[in-house]
């Protein structure tokens, strides 16, 4: 299966710690990479006392049920040290499932595609990195998203792009 999943950070060391998730999501999940995005700064959309996020975005060919996958990814999320100590603050590894093949579920604890997944430029350029042409079941394609989703304070800050199509 196709699958998306954004990765932030902004506690720790961000850089090290979202590239290091990338392997332990090949290796625990035994997903195939087929593409990461560059990894961007942006300030947080919670609390504005917390560090900026570094974010990005990979690319994977997996077998897992959607439902397990979450479960797998909460799982490498707390092998960081994730704790919820407030809604939308700092963290040291956040995996989100962005996308997975063309489904569309709201079952009350999943939903994909990712709710937010239009409105957050930390999300939406690392994707259009990765496929320019990627069409979101019920939300559109990656090209109009793009043009009506601000860069804001976006940065660019690392152009890792590991493409293995």
């Amino acid at each position: 299966m196709r699958v998306f999943i954004g990765l932030g950070s902004n506690l720790g060391k961000p850089c090290e710690q979202i590239e290091m998730a990338v392997e332990d999501i090949q290796s625990i999940l035994n997903a195939d990479l087929i593409a990461y995005s560059a990894l961007y700064k942006s300030s947080p959309i919670g609390p504005q006392d917390q560090p900026d996020y570094i974010n990005a975005v990979v690319e994977l060919n997996l077998k897992f049920e959607p439902h397990l996958l979450l479960n797998r990814l909460q799982s490498i999320e707390q092998q960081y040290g994730r704790i919820h100590t407030r809604y939308w603050g700092e963290r040291t590894l956040d995996l989100d499932l962005l996308l997975y093949e063309k489904l569309i579920l709201n079952d009350g604890y999943l939903t994909i595609p990712h709710p937010k997944i239009a409105i957050r430029p930390f999300v939406i350029y690392p994707l259009a990195d990765l496929d320019s042409q990627l069409e979101i079941p019920g939300v559109g394609k990656i090209e109009k998203l793009i043009k009506q989703c601000p860069y804001n304070d976006l940065q660019q800050i690392k152009n890792i792009n590991l493409h293995s199509r």
